[in-house]
């Protein structure tokens, strides 16, 4: 299938790869009657995709229903999902079918699928298994032929460990993985909704477009985009009808993104913040700081051994004393100590001797046993989870891709 014609067809915008991918596995998996499970932030467009599997299944003639978990309240959602008696309960005067019974042959989109209550959850396996289902206040068994599609923008798997989700129903749901990814990894992308939120808002509104300066741009493109697609929407519509200057510059987008911050600088401990939600963020943190002191670890080692071949360079001395200062101040993040202003650095002296390359090869020795704590990092995560990368990564604070790539370059088992 060609995906430029569903972008078109179905009025997304955007070329990343991410975007690309969920929109392939969604035409690849619209024939079949596999329940689908989407998942993604918040804000990123989550209801286009089912239309999509919809469209293109074998159910396009039958109906779609779309149905908000989290906006039904407790008490009414079985009755909604699965119908009800007259009599069942206080206010039911009359008996009336539920989206499963009047989506029989087509397709049901259960968005917020994580809001259900665990009774219902209970309710919903037994459709997705047997096909099968009770009205409420009734014992006659009802049967439906639905295709199911469920949304989320929680951590199922967390919500699982918590006890709010069942795990036999996260696996039945979860036939096929749909990732949609959040804005600040669609890159430019980001302009590209941006034109065409401003467009569309210019003919609505019967008023010339409004476009950025290259230093808008620059924090458009920066920007973290919390409420991803969403939020850049409503940012748009309010610099459209607010600004009467059609040209909007950096200082007048800063008005509108509150949380910007151009310098971001990391902070791995603060009593304010130390609760699970940073947790894993300063793991990320740690994990940078130490990939790049074995970087320039790697880099001071040649630069030894180029001053051992050849002789003594004031250029590499100095390269060398630069690179020790940059690990001096790593180590002092990780280890929440005063930076090298305030203890002394290491120091090459010159001329170089022997007891100075003895020293520096020592060092290098003992910090490269970094990698070795990585492997280990690694293996046990992949242990905890019998192999499953994907838990594995979220347990290591990293992203799936980023394990595969260390998982291939230590050839772990």
């Amino acid at each position: 299938m060609d995906i430029q014609k569903i972008k078109q067809r179905f009025g997304i915008i955007g070329n990343s790869h991410g975007l690309n991918r969920a929109i392939d596995v969604a035409a690849q998996v619209a024939p079949t009657d596999l329940s689908v499970l989407i998942t993604g932030e918040s804000g990123t467009g989550k209801e286009a995709f089912p239309q999509i599997i919809h469209h293109f299944s074998a159910r396009k003639h039958g109906k779609y229903i779309p149905v908000n978990c989290g906006a039904i309240p407790d008490g009414t959602i079985d009755s909604e999902l699965f119908g009800h008696e007259k009599g069942s309960f206080t206010g039911a005067h009359d008996s009336r079918q539920g989206y499963f019974e009047v989506a029989n042959e087509g397709t049901i989109f259960l968005d917020e699928v994580a809001e259900l209550p665990l009774a219902t959850q209970v309710r919903l396996l037994r459709v997705l298994e047997s096909g099968e289902f009770l009205r409420v206040g009734s014992s006659k068994v009802q049967k439906t032929d639905v295709r199911l599609i469920a949304a989320t923008n929680v951590d199922l798997v967390k919500a699982i460990e918590e006890g709010k989700f069942r795990e036999d129903l996260y696996y039945r749901l979860n036939t096929v993985p749909i990732i949609i990814p959040p804005l600040k990894e669609r890159g430019s992308d980001i302009y590209l909704l941006f034109r065409k939120f401003a467009t569309d808002f210019a003919e609505r509104y019967r008023m010339p477009p409004i476009s950025l300066d290259e230093e808008a741009r620059r924090i458009l493109d920066n920007y973290e985009w919390p409420g991803n697609v969403r939020q850049l929407k409503n940012i748009t519509e309010q610099l459209s009808v607010i600004e009467e200057q059609r040209i909007v510059t950096a200082e007048v987008l800063q008005k509108y993104l509150p949380d910007y911050y151009p310098n971001k600088l990391p902070a791995l401990y603060r009593n304010d913040m130390v609760d699970e939600k940073t947790f894993a963020s300063e793991r990320e943190i740690l994990y940078k700081i130490l990939f790049d002191m074995k970087s320039d670890l790697n880099n001071l080692k040649k630069l030894v051994h180029g001053i051992i071949d050849s002789g003594e360079h004031v250029g590499d001395l100095k390269n060398a004393e630069q690179l020790i200062r940059n690990i001096n101040q790593s180590s002092s993040s990780i280890l929440n100590t005063p930076t090298s202003e305030s203890r002394p650095s290491a120091q090459i002296n010159h001329p170089v001797d022997d007891s100075d390359i003895e020293d520096t090869e020592e060092f290098v020795e003992e910090s490269l046993s970094l990698e070795e704590k990585e492997i280990e990092l690694i293996k046990k995560a992949l242990d905890k989870h019998n192999g499953k990368r994907k838990y594995a990564a979220q347990d290591l604070g990293i992203s799936e891709r980023t394990l595969y790539r260390k998982i291939k370059e230590y050839d772990i088992d």
